[in-house]
């Protein structure tokens, strides 16, 4: 087995960690995937895509393309931004070149998804013809994910090619209701919705649950929400006593009503996008729904910034590594993904992004990076903090169009 990237020593790599993070922190790589916020809602249900000529999810039964991966020593990587591991050059990728040493294959990395929408149109109308995008490995967040493998678009993976991601896939992420076993997807990281409070907006009170963004009366007019249906409404049906992964419509309107009063009543400010860290750090937002990767971050440099956990639990979704019909190195692809299961390499990997890590065992060697990092429960998750997390289930084509409808009307989409 070679090592692990070793560009840079631990304690540089944390060093320059550290020192880019303030320059990520007001455009976060989880920020930009919901910048588009309202109007990626607008064009997320299936009767919006089919309007924008996206046809409804059916199969389309494609077979996957020849593999050439033995005679092409490469393979083609979508991403979002600022989700990977950069060098102390600030252009280099480390694990991906340690990956080229490694195997001598030659990885072609592109940051070309800024939004999952856009990126399903983008990529549409090769998928729908069973041709290739000119991509191997793409990374989609999970209702995402769930759409293209409904429609037929996504291969299923060899397991015999991935020991390391089937050995080494924590439990929690081990079989989505939306990809049972993980047949055709392996998490890249896990965006947990919490809380957040501006301690000097709130004068020292803690606010750590959803009753209290939608009635504490001392924080009228200062409330935020996200746009992203299933952690803002996720949220508000745990604070109901309910459980999202089994939701009914009824229960989904009940939820929906509820923050609709909050609306009314003008005790939410805003449903926010890219921009609730600002005003979180200003505290024009006492309070809010956020994603607490963007929240390690933000309050690296503002110590009255603090996250909190609602006693009823939090939500949890995944960004997806996914390989598509019609990729032309899907062996090529499969060695990447399992090399990102390796404990030595995703720890690299979380020690930049900062998100929920999928892999176990990789606590002593992010010690070895940052010891406060390996300590984090919102990176390395105990048992405990674990079973609080609750995913949104997956929706019918019917169920999603109906959701995401009543939620664009709710926040104005």
């Amino acid at each position: 087995m070679d090592p692990a990237p070793d560009t840079l020593s631990p304690p540089l790599l944390a060093a320059v960690r550290r020192s880019l993070t303030r320059g990520r922190m007001a455009m976060t790589r989880r920020s930009l995937l919901r910048a588009g916020g309202a109007g990626a809602l607008a064009l997320g249900s299936t009767g919006a895509l089919a309007a924008c000529g996206i046809p409804p999810a059916t199969r389309h039964g494609a077979t996957p393309a020849d593999d050439h991966s033995d005679e092409e020593r490469r393979v083609s990587f979508s991403n979002w931004t600022e989700y990977i591991d950069v060098g102390e050059d600030g252009r280099s990728r480390p694990t991906l070149d340690a990956f080229r040493r490694r195997t001598g294959i030659r990885v072609r990395y592109t940051e070309d998804i800024n939004d999952n929408v856009e990126f399903f149109g983008k990529v549409k109308p090769q998928l729908a013809a069973g041709r290739d995008t000119g991509r191997d490995l793409i990374c989609v967040t999970d209702w995402m994910a769930a759409r293209m493998i409904r429609l037929g678009w996504m291969q299923k993976l060899d397991a015999a090619r991935l020991p390391h991601a089937y050995a080494n896939l924590a439990p929690q992420f081990r079989s989505p209701d939306w990809d049972p076993g993980r047949a055709h997807s392996y998490p890249w990281t896990g965006i947990p919705a919490v809380i957040a409070y501006n301690k000097k907006a709130t004068g020292g009170r803690t606010v750590d649950s959803v009753s209290q963004l939608l009635e504490d009366p001392r924080l009228k007019g200062r409330v935020g929400m996200l746009t992203e249906m299933r952690d803002t409404v996720g949220l508000t049906l745990l604070d109901m006593g309910v459980a999202p992964e089994t939701v009914t419509a009824d229960q989904y309107e009940a939820a929906v009503a509820r923050i609709r009063e909050a609306v009314r009543s003008g005790q939410i400010r805003r449903f926010t996008g890219n921009d609730y860290t600002g005003d979180l750090d200003k505290g024009d937002l006492a309070a809010c729904v956020a994603w607490a990767g963007d929240l390690l971050q933000l309050r690296a440099d503002n110590p009255a910034i603090d996250l909190a956990v609602p006693a009823a639990g939090y939500m949890i979704s995944t960004d997806n590594l996914l390989i598509p019909h019609g990729a032309r190195h899907k062996k090529n692809a499969e060695r990447l993904i399992d090399y990102y299961y390796e404990p030595a390499v995703a720890a690299r990997l979380a020690a930049w992004i900062n998100y929920v890590c999928p892999v176990e065992g990789v606590r002593a060697e992010l010690a070895r990076i940052d010891k406060d990092l390996a300590a984090n429960p919102f990176i390395l998750p105990d048992r405990e903090m674990a079973a609080k997390a609750h995913a949104f289930r997956a929706l019918t084509d019917e169920e999603e169009t109906a959701f995401e409808d009543t939620f664009a009307k709710l926040i104005g989409a």
